[in-house]
């Protein structure tokens, strides 16, 4: 079942999740949380057995943890409904038939952040192209992801109401990956370039801050 909300009628968000919340359904996808009230019932719906999916604006997945308890949400509710946060980017991909390899200077992978690639094989795109990708370089499009998982360390830091500089270091002890290090990741195995990373990265950083 799919509803639209119309604030006009008072069908908003929170009056729809609440309307579908009466049917006892398994899984509830809602378009996106940016209040309080619908953060509210959607943890509600999740701790009575919901599985529960939605969005929020934010620029990375860390500051998903954060920006619920901003939004009003107790920390404690936040570290026992939450299983993880996913972020997400696109980024162009290199057309198979041209990609040429390119060399980039010290310094150059240094003001990228990337002083570790020094030595290594990267791709770039033939400024000519080809007939499959239109003369551009790049043909279609790859995700970056990084996810937050609300582990059981992570869980009590998010209870005490920890900065989020705290979470991410002990996601980093657990093995996180940031959107920008998963993207190098493609660069290295030749699906992107350093480019579009940086063009990602950039973008990330500039982002409007999310609606209140």
């Amino acid at each position: 079942m799919q509803i639209a909300v119309k604030p006009e009628i008072n069908l908003t968000f929170a009056a729809g999740l609440r309307s579908i919340l009466r049917g006892d359904h398994n899984v509830v996808m809602i378009g996106e949380i940016r209040d309080l009230e619908t953060a509210e019932i959607a943890v509600r719906a999740s701790l009575t057995g919901h599985l529960v999916f939605s969005t929020l604006h934010t620029n990375d997945s860390i500051g998903g943890i954060t920006r619920l308890v901003e939004m009003g949400v107790e920390s404690f509710l936040v570290a026992t409904s939450v299983r993880a946060f996913l972020a997400q980017r696109l980024m162009r991909s290199l057309c198979p038939h041209c990609g040429v390899p390119v060399e980039y200077s010290e310094e150059k992978l240094r003001a990228c952040g990337f002083a570790e690639g020094q030595g290594q094989t990267f791709y770039g795109a033939n400024p000519g192209g080809c007939h499959a990708c239109r003369s551009t370089g790049y043909h279609g499009r790859l995700a970056i992801y990084e996810i937050a998982l609300l582990t059981p360390a992570i869980q009590d830091l998010v209870a005490s109401r920890a900065s989020a500089n705290e979470l991410l270091r002990q996601a980093r002890e657990e093995g996180f990956l940031s959107l920008r290090e998963y993207g190098w990741l493609k660069v290295l195995a030749g699906h992107t370039t350093v480019e579009e990373v940086m063009a990602s990265r950039d973008h990330a950083a500039t982002e409007d801050p999310p609606p209140a």
